[in-house]
């Protein structure tokens, strides 16, 4: 049993306590939470699979145990209890909270109001409350709870000591900023999760579906495989289908990215997500809509956020060990001098609490999981979907691309150039039987016989039908044993006598018998931006190869042209995985592997990152895969590699920045007396802000690299 929940959770430390609390439930398999998403995903264990609602009771105990405003709904079918927006008020919050700051200092410096006046203390305690009473109450809850080592715990210390000692000003400014900064990290998040939920709106609201003769509209969830849909002009495309009737334009650009309207017309395929921009479709549905490429896409991005990069895991330790040895470090501060020189007891207790607010790790936290879900949703807006941040962080050190050729490189769209029969065998005998032997698989080369062939096939005619992934098939035909595909799979069927190569075309040889009857020649065009692909690739300093199952002659024509630093022919699936740990081998850096077929499965799980072309991709390529690229362009891969880099720039940014920061500070605290509250509330709220800014660059457009250094404007 798996349920998939939103949440409404105030920062993500918070988030990793419920995390780490859920997770120790023993009705609890495994829980995946994302702050910066706002998304759960609970899998029961083995023995509660059947008591789901029993382990969402447990589960929102045990979340609210730790954090008491947690609060979560299901997501999947609409039921539970609705997102609300609970920080709506944090502003009005803050204006008051402000208000009464700014009164406190006129009547302190303009009236000459004494401090110590129960009036002006009034002031700033009616400001002091108005702006954080929420942030003490949650530090006093988990103090109860014996869970207060959080940022509630050190705003609230700071504040209330801060007090105590006659910093009254200066209370209320921190708690004020502190507020500020966590309302700069909620839109920044909210500016973050809108480019992927941009992807989010794939689902068509309803499906009209012809049955018994009528029209009627139903939930995309309930139209059957096989049935008549209708796409009226400004409508989505509900379900994965095939026109039957009608022609005119598609956007496809919440699918792929691609802006220029596509044309379909009768035998054209249309996914889920593509909006009819023109005259009415009437489409056939080949798949259930769980099934459908939008539902899949929608599941990916669902999962993306729950997969963390290595950085994040090490923010998340770091974190958990620095919070509890910065409040032991502040106390040593306030408490080891005072007791040494007794008369400057409250300087070093105001030292303590100047430590306290300094060494808040939010701007860590935060930043560093919304630097990659930024990049992340910077890639989702340009057709390219990353499955989680741990990719992104690989992606970034590739130096090594490998490319399989057909439907990766090229475009997959193969014809029939010409038939050269052998032995006595007539075109049209040649053509037929190989035809039928491939009347079963779905490779291209296959389509493109059979399309040659103009007409239907008996099925009655061929039996014993198997295939040999990466070389051809075999099968019974009319009694006679066929075997289709390249010159290995001859050759292993113990058949002589094969015709050598074609040049640049892609050869199917055929045998019939054991003995050799022809070849058909097939040819396939290159990707109109392959070129450009590979070059970029090359000026950022990457090296490009190439694994193909096709000819030699085919295989060497495709590098030439492009100018690859290597390729492979005549691979098989299991060769092509081998050669690829080689090519993994020549270097330190990371190797991707850029494919879209079912027997590149096998080399996209095996590469450090697995890009599968996903428009024309199979469903196992896609699995496999740790990058889809939705409209099948290659230039997008140098893209997703620009995005990565720059991402992973950022976030290397904001640890260093943060921590050098927060550590010049704490010194300068320790060892002088140049350190006062406002410096303090800089290295909190100031770092946190600037970090959070500095992770939204990840949402714009990254610059091309080139090998020199040097830059220039992507386009």
């Amino acid at each position: 049993m798996r349920r998939t929940y939103g949440i409404d959770i105030d920062c993500a430390n918070c988030a990793r306590k419920v995390e780490e609390a859920i997770s120790g439930l023993e009705c609890v398999g495994s829980v995946s939470l994302s702050f910066v998403d706002k998304r759960m995903v609970i899998e029961a264990a083995e023995a509660y699979k059947d008591r789901p609602d029993e382990v969402e009771r447990a589960a929102e105990d045990a979340a609210r145990r730790t954090e008491p405003d947690f609060r979560m709904w299901r997501i999947e079918d609409g039921s539970g209890e609705k997102e609300e927006d609970v920080g709506k008020h944090l502003p009005l919050r803050m204006g008051i909270g402000a208000a009464f700051l700014v009164l406190g200092l006129l009547l302190e410096h303009f009236l000459d109001w004494d401090i110590d006046g129960m009036a002006l203390r009034a002031v700033f305690l009616v400001g002091l409350l108005a702006v954080g009473y929420d942030v003490i109450a949650n530090a006093a809850r988990n103090l109860v709870r014996a869970r207060f080592l959080d940022e509630n715990f050190l705003m609230t210390v700071a504040t209330l000591g801060a007090l105590a000692v006659g910093y009254w000003t200066e209370s209320v400014a921190v708690m004020l900023f502190y507020q500020v900064g966590e309302f700069f990290q909620d839109r920044a998040v909210d500016r973050s999760r809108a480019h992927v939920k941009a992807l989010m709106d794939l689902k068509a609201p309803y499906a009209t579906v012809i049955r018994n003769g009528k029209t009627q509209k139903v939930q995309p969830e309930s139209v059957g495989v096989g049935e008549t849909v209708v796409v009226k002009p400004g409508e989505m495309v509900p379900i994965d289908g095939t026109v039957t009737r009608g022609s005119g334009f598609v956007d496809t650009k919440a699918m792929t990215g691609e802006p220029v309207p596509r044309r379909v017309e009768a035998g054209d395929t249309v996914m889920a997500g593509y909006i009819n921009t023109s005259d009415t479709l009437i489409v056939h549905t080949d798949a259930l809509y769980r099934d459908s490429a939008a539902a899949r896409i929608l599941s990916l991005i669902e999962d993306s956020a729950m997969r963390k990069s290595r950085s994040e895991k090490f923010i998340t330790r770091f974190a958990r060990v620095y919070t509890p040895a910065v409040v032991l470090c502040a106390l040593a501060i306030a408490a080891v001098p005072s007791l040494l020189h007794p008369a400057d007891w409250m300087d070093w207790v105001y030292r303590g609490l100047i430590f306290l607010v300094v060494s808040c790790p939010c701007a860590l936290v935060v930043s560093v999981p919304l630097s990659y879900y930024c990049g992340i949703g910077r890639a989702s807006k340009d057709g390219i979907l990353i499955k989680g941040s741990t990719y992104m962080e690989v992606l970034s050190k590739v130096d090594k691309v490998v490319f399989d050729k057909t439907g990766t490189l090229t475009k997959g769209e193969f014809s029939v150039n010409r038939i050269e029969p052998s032995g006595g065998m007539t075109e049209e005998e040649l053509l037929d039987l190989a035809a039928c032997a491939e009347a079963f698989s779905d490779h291209p080369l296959a389509k493109a016989i059979l399309d040659h062939l103009g007409h239907d096939i008996d099925p009655s005619r061929i039996s014993d039908s198997s295939a040999a992934p990466g070389k051809g098939v075999e099968a019974m035909v009319d009694g006679r044993v066929v075997t289709v595909g390249n010159a290995q799979m001859m050759r292993e069927s113990g058949i002589a006598d094969v015709f050598g190569d074609t040049g640049a075309e892609t050869v199917v040889h055929v045998g019939v018998d054991g003995r050799y009857a022809g070849r058909i020649a097939i040819s396939d065009r290159l990707k109109d931006d392959a070129g450009k692909a590979v070059a970029e690739l090359r000026g950022m300093g990457i090296r490009t190869y190439m694994l193909t199952g096709d000819g030699e002659a085919a295989g060497r024509d495709v590098a030439e042209r492009l100018r690859l630093d290597g390729y492979r022919a005549e691979m098989t699936p299991e060769n092509k995985t081998s050669e690829l740990e080689r090519i993994m081998s020549l270097s330190e850096g990371r190797t991707c592997f850029v494919g879209d077929g079912i027997n590149d499965s096998p080399a996209l799980a095996r590469a450090d990152v697995g890009i599968a072309m996903g428009g024309i991709g199979s469903d196992s390529a896609v699995e496999a895969a740790d990058l889809v690229i939705l409209d099948d362009s290659p230039s997008s891969i140098a893209s997703s590699i620009r995005i990565s880099k720059r991402t992973q720039t950022i976030v290397a940014e904001n640890i260093f920045m943060a921590l050098a920061i927060k550590f010049s500070i704490l010194a300068l605290t320790v060892f002088t007396d140049a350190v006062d509250m406002w410096v303090a509330i800089f290295g909190d709220v100031g770092v946190l802000v600037i970090a959070v800014l500095n992770a939204t660059r990840a949402l714009g457009a990254p610059r091309r690299i080139r090998r020199d250094g040097g830059r220039e404007t992507a386009g």
